[in-house]
């Protein structure tokens, strides 16, 4: 499987695996959030395209296309072909630098980057047939109040993961019901039972309990007291492909929360 990039400028944005951390996750007591599996594992499951320079970014809360107005740091270049204000209605437009080519069948959806936030503005989402699509796709966002925003370099803005688009439409929802006697339910019990107790114990201020801090079932694929067999598909870290040639990456900028913003009472209308 092969994800085809051509860049469609001399120094596209760099193209990097998604990194697990945030810094909200950081700042928590113990960095509890990293205990969450799916909270990670989504953080990896894709790709980040990083911003070449650092820009602040003010919408004055009109609709038109100059209302939006770009800062952008020493030594920006070319920044009129990185961001604009192109369709209007407060959405900032960046352009990604690349031409993606994913095989037959496979989309490509674009987003934020999962479980990181920006305040005053909102990743737009979007799905593009990139099997035969023959010119990019933009990455926007749409500002939620009048104000300043700003964007540091090497913070990501675009979120690409591929999808295979046409096969979600053979799933159908069905309701099922668990037999009292079914593997499912047993399992079920079981964990209730295990998670009950640990929670009774840690109220308590068991010392043992209070030490283990959590339990790590889900974390190892395992069951608890081993009541079936783990999966063996089970995947706790998730390792995807660099572009070659690409240098080695850091955790990202934390994402600064705003600038100067301020909200309006009234914002105006078009005429």
């Amino acid at each position: 499987m092969t994800l085809e990039c051509f860049p469609m400028r001399r120094d596209p944005p760099r193209l990097v695996p998604g990194r697990p951390e945030r810094d909200w996750m950081d700042d928590f007591a113990g960095r509890h959030p990293y205990r969450c599996l799916p909270l990670t594992m989504a953080n990896t499951t894709g790709w980040e395209l990083l911003c070449p320079f650092g820009f602040e970014a003010e919408w004055d809360g009109r609709m038109g296309a100059d209302s939006i107005r770009f800062r952008p740091d020493a030594g920006a270049e070319f920044f009129d072909h990185f961001a604009a204000s192109h369709f209007t209605e407060g959405v900032l437009t960046f352009h990604t630098g690349w031409l993606f080519r994913t095989p037959p069948g496979w989309a490509l959806r674009a987003s934020g980057v999962p479980n990181r936030f920006k305040h005053g503005i909102g990743a737009l989402e979007g799905l593009t047939e990139t099997d035969w699509l023959p010119y990019p796709f933009t990455m926007n966002w749409r500002f939620t109040a009048p104000g300043i925003v700003r964007f540091e370099k090497d913070e990501p803005f675009c979120f690409i993961q591929p999808v295979e688009h046409r096969r979600i439409e053979a799933f159908r929802p069905v309701r099922a019901s668990m037999d009292e006697d079914s593997d499912l339910a047993l399992q079920y019990r079981k964990w209730m039972e295990v998670r009950t107790d640990f929670n009774t114990r840690m109220a308590n201020g068991d010392p043992e309990t209070i030490k283990q801090a959590w339990q790590r079932f889900y974390f190892r694929g395992e069951f608890p007291d081993q009541i079936a067999r783990a999966p063996a598909a089970h995947v706790n870290k998730r390792r995807l492909s660099p572009l070659p040639d690409s240098p080695p990456t850091e955790p990202g900028p934390p994402a600064r929360a705003h600038i100067g913003f301020r909200t309006w009472s009234a914002v105006p209308k078009p005429r």
